[in-house]
């Protein structure tokens, strides 16, 4: 993990979480993690499946211009990768295992910001896994991030984190980097190939020739 929030919320996750295998959405005490509230979201999968978020802090939604709760996560993502990335979450929850994105934000003309989302399985009151916490934050601060909002998300790779694993850090599994793109192939469909990473599967994908 490269961003201080991914790492600081896994830690909060990983604690609360103890000697079971996903912690509880009523164990987390927002004024534990209030430095990083503004960066960190909760998302809830529907009786008809869809993810959505039921809260997302305020840096996230400065980022997109937009207030994001209510809105499903795929929407966030580039169009072909909708349905990918609903895929992505729902198989966290169902395997209760961590993951990293790295995925690019587009905002118009401006330059791909290297971005870095976490999604950590949470239960909910019912007992159910049909939750994430989850961070999403900006690499770097270009000067035109204040201005000039995000249009869509663009995924790069993903990691699946080892929580049996003692060193998060020595001991995570390797990023699985998706295909190289050419500029101006938007309308050109994501690869179908499905690779197995641990027991999650990994939905590759990426425009290509």
């Amino acid at each position: 993990m490269r961003s201080k929030t991914a790492i600081e919320i896994y830690a909060y996750w990983d604690e609360l979480r103890g000697h079971r295998d996903v912690p509880s959405r009523n164990q987390i005490e927002p004024a534990h993690i209030r430095n990083i509230l503004a960066d960190l979201f909760i998302l809830e999968k529907s009786a008809n499946g869809d993810i959505r978020f039921r809260l997302a802090g305020t840096r996230i939604c400065a980022l997109f211009a937009r207030e994001l709760r209510g809105s499903t996560f795929d929407a966030l993502w580039l169009g072909e990768q909708t349905g990918r990335l609903r895929r992505v979450a729902s198989e966290v929850m169902q395997h209760k295992s961590p993951v990293v994105l790295s995925a690019s934000a587009l905002a118009g003309s401006a330059d791909r910001l290297p971005t870095e989302i976490i999604l950590l399985p949470l239960r909910s009151p019912d007992g159910g896994v049909d939750r994430i916490i989850g961070s999403l934050v900006p690499l770097t601060r270009p000067l035109w991030l204040e201005a000039t909002p995000v249009n869509f998300l663009d995924l790069d790779g993903i990691r699946v984190l080892d929580v049996e694993k003692t060193s998060l850090f020595l001991q995570n599994g390797p990023e699985i980097p998706l295909p190289s793109r050419q500029p101006n192939v938007a309308n050109q469909s994501l690869a179908g190939a499905i690779r197995r990473v641990l027991h999650l599967r990994v939905f590759e994908g990426g425009r290509r020739d």
